[in-house]
């Protein structure tokens, strides 16, 4: 009925669950953020320390990293980036990292055009800005 998919290549999971769910002609992707394989390290810098106090951080690289998460499970499944059709994606602080988050993202998905819903969000599990989670349909060749 469905496969679960999982990668070394992408960061792992902070919960039990799988990169992505492959069910039927469609994959979803679980909610990705810039966290890197292996070390966990948060391109840009995280957005608070141990101590919960807040430090500044670069958006625009923490984007660039979520979206090459995303990449990277979309391709470990076997499917392409451009069969992205719908991402939601979650901002910790709309007012400050909107138009930032904008402009990478449009790096990206410009030409690929998936249907988007951008919510703004109290916190993330992890220290970090921006998380995203893709729906991808595998059909159409």
């Amino acid at each position: 009925m469905s496969d679960a998919v999982r990668t070394d290549a992408a960061p792992a999971p902070v919960g039990p669950y799988p990169h992505a769910r492959r069910v039927g002609d469609f994959l979803f992707i679980s909610g990705m953020g810039p966290r890197q394989p292996g070390t966990n390290a948060i391109p840009g810098g995280p957005i608070r320390d141990a101590n919960g106090d807040a430090l500044d951080y670069d958006v625009r690289a923490q984007t660039h990293a979520v979206i090459q998460n995303i990449r990277t499970v979309v391709e470990a499944a076997g499917a392409r980036f451009d069969q992205i059709c719908d991402m939601t994606c979650f901002l910790i602080d709309m007012d400050r990292d909107f138009t930032a988050f904008n402009e990478v993202y449009r790096e990206y998905f410009d030409t690929v055009q998936p249907t988007r819903t951008t919510v703004a969000i109290r916190a993330l599990p992890t220290p970090i800005a921006v998380e995203l989670k893709a729906i991808v349909y595998l059909g159409d060749g």
